[in-house]
């Protein structure tokens, strides 16, 4: 990944963290947005340079147009192009649906989605000007089984998910591949919010085929593969990552 750019959405930290950090340390030229977070940004930074790599953080909601613009007008001036998005924002209301009110059920759609939209469509002209590029967007296992609190988010991520297969097709030709990558249950800031999240973590380390909870880097790894020419022929597909949970209901 020499000489590659790659943008990082909700790169601060987590999963989008380990991500930044495993392209960086194949060689890619890293760009980590963030929202509110500017000092997990600049850590993640940091420990990138650290490690002699190139990094830069960028603020920006990526669920509003101008904002997303301003993005990509400081990324050009930063790097003059981009090659991998990481579409890693996301965000969330955990509620029952009788308790889910619209600006909840808006917020999801917004980050997660919309987002992903909206990054995708000022990346594809700077990936087609640089010869072709890959766009990852991470998912969950809620986009298709249902889990409790879960309707807001899990909508959205299965929206996330056609989207993946559409640009999939749409960009093919151009050399640009476009995959989705769904992790399990992984021990994140994220994971944490959920109300029933001890239970979570005692359940599935007991249930798990592979005998762990999915650790973040578990996910950069195969997240870096698919920004890799390897990964050239995969195409719209959602890559599991959770240990063998989903195969054991």
């Amino acid at each position: 990944m020499e000489g590659k750019v790659a943008l990082i959405t909700g790169g601060s930290r987590g999963i989008g963290r380990a991500i930044a950090l495993e392209l960086a340390r194949r060689g890619a030229r890293v760009a980590v947005n963030y929202v509110r977070n500017r000092q997990a940004a600049e850590e993640t930074v940091a420990a990138i340079e650290e490690r002699g790599g190139e990094a830069a953080a960028f603020k920006a909601n990526v669920a509003e147009p101008e904002k997303v613009d301003a993005l990509f007008d400081q990324l050009d001036r930063w790097a003059g192009g981009l090659d991998i998005l990481v579409n890693n924002a996301a965000s969330g209301v955990l509620r029952p649906l009788e308790e889910l009110e619209p600006k909840h059920w808006d917020w999801a759609m917004n980050i997660n989605a919309r987002g992903a939209f909206l990054c995708a469509r000022r990346a594809v002209p700077r990936m087609k000007a640089r010869g072709g590029g890959a766009i990852v967007n991470l998912t969950s296992l809620g986009s298709q089984r249902v889990l409790p609190s879960y309707v807001g988010v899990g909508v959205s991520k299965a929206a996330l998910e056609a989207l993946t297969r559409y640009l999939a097709v749409d960009l093919a030709p151009f050399g640009i591949t476009v995959n989705a990558l769904s992790g399990g249950a992984v021990e994140t800031d994220a994971l944490r919010h959920f109300p029933d999240y001890r239970e979570i973590v005692e359940e599935t380390r007991r249930r798990v085929p592979a005998g762990r909870m999915v650790e973040p880097e578990d996910l950069a790894r195969v997240a870096a593969f698919l920004c890799s020419p390897e990964a050239a022929m995969i195409q719209g597909q959602v890559i599991v990552v959770d240990g063998g949970l989903s195969l054991v209901g």
